[in-house]
């Protein structure tokens, strides 16, 4: 027998995706290496308290709108599917997701075969040979699952982010320097303030701040109570600089070369008693013979992949998940459940268009400058898929009324929807240099409020319609920001973009 589609992994992202194959009657199965679904959130974050918001009031009874505040929920047709039922943390514990997952799995009868790590993957003739099993299709969904280690000599004598305890009290009154600058780095650092006597946090590069950079895999704030310390001189600093190499110390311990990065000066020798790799995760290409191997990119992090999550050099290998970032690095949200469920739906429907010759699904609009500024207001007020994917998906009304939701741009530009596709293309994104400004700063002027005649020059999330021809953009209108993103006012909002559209229209 041979299927239409395999799924490597039973993550978030897989569930999603076979939720929706299901859904459509497809030929699937999903093979997971674990007992259950999620098994990455059994382990990770080590601290086990999730990044990812869960904000259950939102004043709101519209189930697309308060997705924008919940990053958890996979997307389905049944509500009591929804995370918010499993935790009401802002932000929750990791076995809350583990269970949820489970949950998703087994309510929707998923066809996942537990217990089967993939060892092999080859390809010839037309079909992939999984292990033995035959498919068409190969839909990659493990996630970044192998931890990074720099190619520092004496990295081995280090410990590692994966493995290390959890016991702030086995690290009683030591010091400890903590290599990497994300998230995992400073959870750890954050867990052992009350027991360690001095930590580093040390990089070769500056932090980001999600708060000023948008992009949630930055530090965020729920995990930087070490940078208080730091700035007021608790014992704890962050280094900028590289660590050149690392040894055991006479008597005990460990030992670095640290070349710093803001000084000419020369390394400085540091000691400690432990030091922790905490630099981020990576893609296993391992499983791939050399007829299906994947061309990587991102200094080998992630498979390379074109506007359809296809590889770029094994075609029928599709990817789907946090692997998916590859498109939008560290731009927008496909590194994370509420950004890649709509990915993932994406790719169901590229898919489909693909595969079973079935149109991106699609509403009718009056085809006139009024009937289309209506919808697309309309819609951008309570757009979850856009507001996560900023700047990545966008809603798209073709000339003769048709409104298509949530189309990855870079496919509608590679002519996945036809090569000489007329379209208002809509999507919400951020001002040029708005992750260069600190947010805080009120010496720092913005644009009013409301302002539609210098909506193009706001810096804060708004929406942006642009008219394409084929792949070509003839025209563009911004949306004046708004406070509580609204984007509805019949001055500002409303009538500007009717008029834009006519324009377009007329001279089309």
């Amino acid at each position: 027998m041979t299927l239409d589609y395999l799924i490597i992994g039973a993550g978030p992202a897989g569930l999603q995706l076979a939720a929706l194959l299901e859904r459509d009657g497809r030929d699937y199965l999903v093979l997971e290496a674990g007992t259950a679904p999620g098994t990455f959130f059994a382990t990770y974050p080590r601290h086990r308290t999730l990044i990812s918001i869960n904000k259950v009031w939102t004043g709101s009874e519209d189930p697309e709108f308060n997705l924008r505040a919940d990053w958890n929920s996979l997307l389905s047709d049944d509500p009591s599917l929804l995370f918010k039922h499993y935790s009401r943390r802002y932000f929750p514990q990791a076995d809350d997701l583990v269970r949820y997952l489970a949950d998703f799995a087994s309510r929707l009868n998923l066809r996942i075969r537990y217990g089967t790590r993939v060892s092999r993957v080859a390809f010839g003739d037309g079909l992939f040979d999984v292990d033995g099993i035959a498919a068409r299709r190969v839909v990659v969904a493990t996630g970044v699952s192998e931890l990074y280690v720099p190619p520092i000599p004496g990295a081995e004598l280090a410990e590692r982010y994966d493995t290390v305890s959890v016991r702030p009290e086995d690290f009683t009154n030591q010091r400890v320097l903590i290599i990497g600058k994300g998230n995992s780095a400073f959870e750890t650092a954050d867990a052992l303030l009350e027991t360690a006597a001095v930590i580093h946090v040390a990089g070769p590069h500056s932090i980001r701040l999600a708060w000023q950079t948008h992009y949630v895999g930055h530090l965020r704030a729920v995990n930087n109570n070490f940078l208080d310390t730091y700035q007021l001189k608790s014992q704890n600093a962050v280094l900028d600089g590289t660590v050149e190499r690392i040894e055991r110390r006479p008597g005990g311990g460990l030992r670095i070369d640290l070349r710093y990065a803001r000084t000419v000066e020369q390394p400085r020798r540091l000691e400690y008693d432990r030091i922790i790799f905490a630099t981020g995760f990576r893609f296993d290409a391992s499983i791939f013979d050399d007829s299906a191997r994947p061309r990587l990119a991102i200094d080998d992090r992630f498979p390379e992949q074109t506007s359809a999550f296809e590889s770029v050099n094994v075609p029928g290998l599709y990817f789907a998940g946090t692997l998916t970032q590859q498109r939008d690095f560290k731009r927008s949200t496909n590194g994370f459940i509420h950004g890649f469920r709509y990915g993932v739906r994406a790719l169901h429907r590229i898919l489909a268009l693909r595969h079973h010759g079935t149109p991106w699904p699609s509403s009718r609009v009056e085809a006139s400058p009024e009937g289309i500024a209506d919808a697309v207001i309309a819609r951008v007020n309570r757009t979850s898929g856009l507001w996560q994917q900023f700047a990545v998906l966008a809603d798209v009304v073709l000339a003769d009324g048709s409104y298509l939701e949530e189309v990855p741009v870079a496919f509608l530009r590679d002519g996945g929807l036809g090569p000489d596709v007329f379209a208002f293309v809509t999507t919400l994104e951020y001002g040029p240099g708005h992750d260069t400004v600190d947010p805080f700063d009120i010496t720092v002027p913005r644009i009013a409020e409301n302002d539609a005649a210098a909506a193009h020059e706001a810096a804060y999330l708004h929406p942006v319609v642009r008219a394409y021809r084929g792949a070509e953009v003839v025209a563009e209108h911004h949306l004046a920001e708004n406070l509580e993103n609204h984007w509805d006012l019949p001055a500002v909002h409303r009538e500007p973009l009717s008029r834009f559209v006519k324009g377009v229209l007329a001279d089309a």
